[in-house]
């Protein structure tokens, strides 16, 4: 957790091979008083701050923490994204990644926010541009906050209570630093998104009299403070961190939640954001300036141009395509048909033909056996012009003479955040192509979900006989003692909330009058099939304390060509390890390592 000046020079030299971020400057810095000679130099640091923050494009080695969980199937064996399920997992070996980038991520903010704000750049003060590029530097210190509050937030969401720091300290000190509780954490998050929400630049994209000609439209703004301080408000009040507490303390808490989703929203929609007209538009190769999905994403962490995502998922059999994280039956099976009811309740559902009269989000996140798909298929073997995942086929795994070991596990491939059009490898008048990937942080979608589940919950613990349809005055009770309270319109129930994702894709509401249990069940698939491999699921089960069984028990469907060409579809049950979720996991262990350093400041999670 500790930054040596003396490295400075490194870490800031070090930019321009691994940023290259869409909207993100690149800088070159030596030492103190040469960031001291400008005030662009101090962005070099801001690069840094943003390259800490998390993305899921296959961290593990090409795995998503997806294939964790019970979206997706690693179709390569032996990888580590096994340890979550497998037993594996431990103090000894914890999968720090996030504690390691977020406490690099917290000492390069507390750099930027003590010693590199508030400068004045005299020797400037005659350039033309002096005004517009101090407006961006003195945004920095709130940008750096921000990420700061993200950092912990990424912190909290795993571990609970973490060491906590908002100066940077000696290595001795810092390593002694003990756990604060989680509460802490939440409460820190909320007070610092209060501060700044309205000291940070409201829309880079809009502010044409204060912005440089480049708005750079990748960094933080107000809606990113304001979603941070919502999600984090959900956690915080989700079952997880609230075991121990009385009703009343976890109605307050949802209560929080509620009166910040409710403003990120109002704030948000005013601005012109909300939803795209499709889902796909926001990983479009365009994403960062189509209009479309401008409006739904509110902050996204940007990627370089690349085709790594790619190479990991793509099919087996068609150019470098690895097969990756392929998705299961049971998300399959997840996506409704067009009447809005499940596989098993619908006359529309043909097990035949198993893939129509789906919800239009299906088509948009899987590949399924028959499609023309990557775009450039066909033409890299004609022979095969469409994907064949049947026993025997050629993107199969089983029953291929061609032996490709690593082709889908599940009978599926990855479609959703994949560009159709990349080429991975050239051949004869055809290049290899890249493009730019945004991880969706923060997005309207997610944000009407997340508005819906605390509606729910806060009207479910109030008494409730239908929370999904309520509306009432809401109030909360902040740690300050200072009362908080706003009203529900009718337009803003938890149902209306939770159907707006739907009505996007063509699916119907979500009826009035269903019992609690009723809108429990279908809001969490929804928010399943709507968030799918955007690394929520991971999170969600483990903060609600529900469903982690189905993490450890999956399905495949083995496919079947017939000889008059149709196919027959079986879905076949499978388990990972023993087949048990461990409750301790919904948290995750601090490293041994961190323990001993800490002197055993730092007491372990319950469990490990």
């Amino acid at each position: 957790m500790k930054l040596n000046k003396n490295i400075l020079c490194l870490a800031l030299a070090s930019l321009a091979l691994s940023s290259c971020n869409t909207d993100y400057n690149e800088y070159t810095a030596y030492d103190k008083e040469y960031i001291e000679r400008s005030f662009t130099y101090v962005g070099g640091l801001m690069t840094k701050i943003y390259n800490d923050i998390d993305t899921d494009w296959g961290n593990l080695s090409g795995a998503m923490l997806s294939s964790a969980t019970d979206e997706s199937e690693y179709s390569h064996d032996g990888n580590s994204v096994e340890d979550f399920y497998n037993g594996n997992w431990s103090a000894a070996n914890p999968h720090q990644t996030i504690w390691s980038s977020a406490y690099e991520g917290i000492t390069y903010c507390n750099e930027v926010i003590d010693n590199w704000s508030d400068m004045t750049f005299d020797q400037y003060k005659l350039n033309i541009d002096y005004e517009k590029q101090m407006y961006l530097y003195n945004n920095y210190k709130y940008e750096a906050r921000w990420a700061r509050a993200y950092f912990y937030y990424t912190l909290v969401r795993q571990y609970g209570g973490v060491p906590f720091k908002i100066h940077n300290t000696t290595g001795t000190e810092e390593t002694a630093l003990p756990r604060v509780t989680a509460d802490s954490i939440f409460n820190f998050i909320a007070s610092e998104c209060d501060d700044i929400k309205d000291k940070i630049i409201e829309d880079y994209s809009a502010d044409a009299e204060h912005i440089l000609a480049k708005a750079e439209t990748g960094r933080a703004n107000k809606y990113a403070v304001l979603a941070l301080k919502a999600q984090a408000a959900l956690y915080q009040a989700s079952p997880l961190f609230t075991q121990g507490k009385t009703d009343e303390e976890k109605k307050n808490l949802w209560a929080a939640a509620v009166i910040a989703n409710k403003e990120l929203i109002d704030e948000a929609e005013k601005k012109g954001y909300g939803l795209a007209s499709s889902i796909d538009a926001l990983w479009g190769k365009e994403y960062y300036s189509e209009a479309q999905s401008y409006k739904e994403i509110i902050w996204a962490r940007r990627t370089a141009s690349a085709n790594t995502f790619e190479s990991y998922n793509f099919p087996v059999g068609y150019s470098s395509g690895q097969g990756g994280n392929c998705p299961t039956q049971d998300l399959v099976d997840a996506f409704e048909c067009t009447d809005g009811k499940s596989i098993s309740e619908s006359s529309l559902y043909d097990p035949t033909n198993p893939y129509a009269n789906r919800d239009s989000r299906l088509a948009k996140t899987v590949v399924v056996n028959g499609e023309a798909w990557p775009n450039d298929l066909a033409a890299y073997n004609s022979e095969h012009p469409t994907i064949e995942t049947y026993v025997g086929g050629f993107h199969s795994r089983t029953g291929n003479a061609a032996g490709k070991s690593y082709a889908t596990t599940t009978g599926y491939y990855l479609k959703k955040f994949c560009n159709p059009d990349q080429i991975l490898r050239a051949r004869s008048g055809v290049a290899v192509t890249t493009s730019p990937h945004g991880w969706l942080t923060f997005r309207m979608g997610g944000m009407y979900l997340n508005y819906a589940e605390a509606l729910f919950q806060y009207f479910k613990i109030a008494g409730n006989a239908n929370a999904a349809d309520a509306t009432a005055m809401v109030t909360y009770t902040d740690p300050q003692g200072d009362k908080h309270t706003v009203t529900i319109p009718s337009t803003q129930t938890a149902a209306k909330m939770a159907s707006m994702t739907r009505t996007r894709s063509g699916m119907p509401a979500f009826a009035a009058g269903m019992t609690n249990d009723e809108f429990w069940s279908k809001y969490k698939n929804e928010r399943r099939v709507e968030l799918a491999f955007e690394g929520h699921r991971f999170y969600d089960v483990r903060r609600w304390m529900e469903d982690g069984d189905k993490f450890m028990n999956i399905h495949r469907m083995e496919i079947t060509k017939n000889e008059n060409g149709s196919f027959t579809y079986n879905k076949v049950a499978f388990t990972r390890g023993d087949g048990k979720w461990q409750s301790r996991w919904n948290l995750f262990p601090f490293s041994q390592t961190e323990i001993m350093k800490s002197g055993n400041a730092i007491v372990q999670n319950p469990g490990w």
